[in-house]
């Protein structure tokens, strides 16, 4: 029932098809838990890496080369921004943030250098949602590889390569992992396509060990049990603060109000169990001091644990944003993003509720 571990980084070589390695990606354990993502994104091959960022940055490099053009959306997780606007300007590959990947900006952003669209959605912190297959039709008629971000949906919730895209990336650090205790990231896509990022993969590095692969195949087994409690969590407690009078917007694609509510009604089966709000607070010292009256939910980095976390995005997920960036994506100060955990909905209600209740009431 769990795949021994593999503790050797030496294997022999002499009757085997190809020599096996870990920073070759295909030692038993890495091959295990790979096969099951492909099963869970519907896709024929893919790559585990070491972090979330190790699997956009691999990624981009293998599929761009100097000279090239990338359209992304500028609703992006701070990580992948910072990436975008440091690492591929120093290798010359140019780049377009649209506000919203909607199909007449990307006609407005497409040159004759583009060889890339990359999207997210739910997008991180804000939850906008993207038409997933309205920008893969888009993209494979104008021959360009797709790349999409399906961190924040979990393939419970979402599996965009039925609908129309080319490779499937995941922090899986967050809901695949699940337990706050691990650290790794994959890519799903087309064999053509996961050879081509492996050449690149090999060079950098930046491949998982044979102990991480056993816990993420064990986090594997309870994934969908953990979302869905989470999507049931997340959208109740949506509900409850789009009702707060202390709450001056709440961002949850599960709430009918939601600029894209339609759309992710019908490319996902959950709403997922991310949202972000804005408390009626002032500042950032505002932000802090609500966080600090919470009992059941706790202020930390990250997110897709069994345990809710909250944090501010601007000091944490979106911190290498300078302000005037922050501002152009929506980040505000008092921004707060929850991750949602599988703990009793009544007990995370409550605890929301006696933190918003202020000094002088």
């Amino acid at each position: 029932m769990n795949t021994p571990i593999y503790t050797s980084s030496a294997f022999g070589y002499l009757d085997t098809i190809e020599n096996i390695y870990p920073r070759y990606y295909n030692t038993p354990n890495q091959e295990v838990v790979v096969q099951k993502l492909c099963a869970l994104e519907q896709g024929e091959a893919g790559l585990l890496f070491g972090s979330g960022m190790a699997a956009i940055s691999t990624t981009m490099l293998a599929l761009l080369e100097t000279g090239d053009h990338v359209i992304l959306q500028r609703d992006l997780y701070g990580g992948t921004h910072h990436f975008v606007t440091i690492e591929l300007k120093r290798v010359g590959i140019s780049y377009t943030l649209v506000e919203e990947p909607t199909v007449d900006q990307l006609e407005a952003a497409i040159r004759t250098t583009t060889k890339l669209v990359y999207i997210e959605t739910p997008s991180n912190p804000l939850l906008k949602i993207t038409d997933v297959a309205a920008v893969g039709s888009w993209a494979q008629q104008h021959r360009l590889i797709s790349v999409i971000d399906n961190t924040f949906a979990s393939p419970i919730n979402q599996n965009p390569i039925p609908l129309g895209i080319d490779v499937v990336i995941h922090s899986g650090t967050k809901y695949l992992g699940g337990h706050s205790d691990l650290c790794f990231g994959a890519v799903i896509t087309s064999q053509p396509l996961r050879d081509r990022i492996y050449a690149t993969a090999i060079n950098l590095g930046g491949s998982v060990n044979a102990a991480t692969c056993a816990l993420i195949e064990r986090s594997l087994k309870t994934l969908s049990l953990r979302v869905h409690q989470q999507n049931k969590n997340a959208q109740a407690i949506a509900d409850f603060l789009q009702q707060h009078p202390r709450v001056q917007q709440v961002h949850y694609p599960g709430l009918t109000d939601h600029p894209g509510y339609d759309i992710a009604r019908q490319q996902m089966q959950g709403f997922g169990g991310m949202l972000s709000f804005e408390p009626a607070v002032e500042g950032s010292a505002g932000a802090e001091q609500f966080m600090r009256k919470l009992k059941v939910i706790t202020p930390a980095i990250s997110l897709g644990g069994v345990e809710s976390l909250i944090c501010a995005p601007a000091k944490t997920s979106h911190i290498k944003l300078s302000t005037e960036e922050r501002k152009q994506v929506g980040v505000s100060d008092e921004l707060l993003r929850i991750s949602v955990g599988i703990e009793d909905t009544e007990d995370l209600l409550e605890d929301l509720q006696q933190a918003l209740v202020m000094n002088n009431d």
